[in-house]
């Protein structure tokens, strides 16, 4: 049973630098994507649009999986219910934004009008998801700060508290600030939800690092 609570967390741990390397290769060679100004979402769009579908459909699977290793891994107190199953959506939006992709905006692909403002039915869908899941993660940030504070952790505390604040505002910045060009965001805002992105990976994989040698200790201790 640990193998598998093992093997669980470490799809948690490999989901965000799996992300995150597949979306800036593609953000740094793919023609008229400009990562200042575009939200990393538009590649699903076009010719090479399968990589970045691929991306959010392999790396929710990774989170829902990595969400049920630390449900397994979580034995009593706070989060141990809703932290794993908030991640879980969080997983599950990234799926569903692999399904509904995102609309062509602000001449990217190649060859789209620099003032495309329409949202279509699965545009709008893909938008849905990720903002549920993105809320839903930022939830799980405060759930884990939560039960930190309870271990008596004061750095895992500030790590999960500014994972989530981070997000929030990153995500606050893309809705409420507009580039401009119509269905763009500004430089700013882009590069700091980059930012906040990596943050918030970094913690849900220490997370479950951190898990995983704690199953991993008591497996020993139980020998």
């Amino acid at each position: 049973m640990a193998t598998l609570t093992r093997a669980l967390l470490a799809c948690g741990v490999l989901a965000g630098p799996f992300y995150l390397v597949v979306g800036l290769a593609q953000a740094f060679t793919r023609p008229g994507f400009d990562i200042t100004r575009h939200d990393l979402s538009v590649l699903s769009n076009g010719a090479l649009g399968w990589i970045q579908i691929a991306n959010f459909l392999i790396t929710g699977v990774l989170v829902v999986a990595g969400a049920a290793g630390i449900r397994r891994a979580l034995r009593s107190g706070p989060a141990r219910r809703w932290g794993p199953l908030l991640i879980a959506i969080y997983g599950a939006g990234l799926i569903g934004a692999g399904f509904f992709t995102a609309d062509p905006v602000a001449g990217f692909p190649p060859g789209t009008p620099a003032s495309t403002v329409a949202v279509s039915w699965h545009g709008l869908l893909h938008l849905v998801c990720a903002a549920v899941g993105f809320l839903a993660l930022i939830s799980a940030c405060g759930l884990f700060a939560r039960r930190f504070a309870w271990l008596g952790e004061r750095v895992w505390v500030a790590f999960s508290a500014a994972a989530g604040a981070a997000f929030l505002a990153g995500f606050l910045a893309l809705v409420f600030v507009q580039g401009e060009t119509p269905g763009t965001s500004g430089g700013g805002a882009i590069l700091g939800f980059w930012v906040a992105l990596a943050l918030v990976w970094s913690w849900l994989s220490a997370l479950s690092v951190r898990l995983s040698v704690e199953v991993a200790q008591a497996e020993g201790e139980d020998r």
